[in-house]
């Protein structure tokens, strides 16, 4: 099993001794066994600072994990300079609940700090942009909701598919879910850029779709750290009826769906299949550090 560190370096609502604002390095493993904290100064808050911390927490740890995961967009330049000479990869990931967890933890805790400074702060936000269309070239020539078994799924994952993005624990059987669900998703033909498509989704790292009801209706894509892309936007009544029953799928599922592009709609080759999941968070209650 790979071993990884979830962190998180970024300020909070407290203050030192001259008024200016405090960082703090967060750093634990998915199961609480191992924890590492400190605070800094602004004005240290740097890659040579957080190269050294992390050299401590790898001593703390008996050593290096194989990942490092960052939610938080702001920071990941940073620990990618800081582990540019470290054995370790960074990656950006929305997933790290035991971190968010204790990062709420937390939060309960600065008021009762001399230093605090009353400030608004939510500890998990991050700054959102709005929804980009996606570019013309990219979109292919048709697209639909669909939802398949889980068994169908299942055997889907065994085709010869050029891109893949399918965890594990996102499998359903290790959901738990019936083989009998239907799992719901979108199906894109993207005809002549059916590749190139799949290709930019593997770049742009899909999180989740979801349905916004409007005037227009759309679909969203949700990818990266916080990249939201306006996949279409539709009117008609029965595209809205089919992706309000493509949600409750959704949340029948556990959130898990999936996303396919394929050339067309002959089921003879496809292009690329992402499994996805809204609920991206477990309910995780990490014991207190040490």
């Amino acid at each position: 099993m790979r071993s990884s560190w979830q962190l998180d370096f970024y300020r909070r609502p407290l203050q030192d001794s001259q008024g200016k604002p405090l960082w703090e390095l967060l750093i634990c493993d998915p199961q609480m066994d191992f924890s590492y904290g400190e605070f800094c100064p602004q004005a240290e808050a740097g890659a040579p600072w957080l190269k050294k911390q992390l050299q401590i927490a790898r001593n703390g740890a008996g050593g290096w994990p194989e990942y490092i995961n960052v939610f938080r967009p702001q920071t990941v330049s940073l620990i990618e300079v800081a582990c540019r000479e470290l054995p370790i990869q960074v990656r950006p990931i929305r997933e790290v609940p035991t971190l968010k967890q204790w990062l709420r933890q937390r939060a309960v805790w600065y008021p009762n700090l001399n230093n605090y400074t009353g400030e608004p702060y939510d500890p998990i936000a991050i700054e959102r942009p709005a929804p980009q269309p996606m570019a013309d070239y990219l979109m292919g020539e048709q697209w639909q909701f669909a939802a398949i078994s889980s068994d169908q799924l299942a055997r889907l994952l065994q085709e010869p598919i050029p891109i893949q993005s399918i965890a594990d624990e996102q499998l359903p059987i290790n959901l738990g879910l019936p083989s009998t669900l239907l799992i719901p998703g979108v199906i894109i033909d993207g005809g002549r850029v059916a590749m190139t498509l799949a290709q930019w989704l593997q770049s742009a790292r899909p999180v989740m779709l979801q349905y916004i009801a409007g005037k227009p209706d759309g679909l969203l894509l949700e990818a990266g750290l916080a990249d939201r892309w306006i996949l279409a936007t539709f009117e008609d009544a029965d595209m809205a009826g089919a992706a309000r029953t493509f949600t409750e799928r959704k949340q029948a599922a556990k959130g898990l769906h999936f996303l396919l592009i394929r050339p067309d709609d002959s089921g003879v080759t496809y292009s690329g299949l992402w499994l996805l999941q809204s609920t991206l968070e477990k309910q995780i209650h990490p014991a207190q550090p040490k």
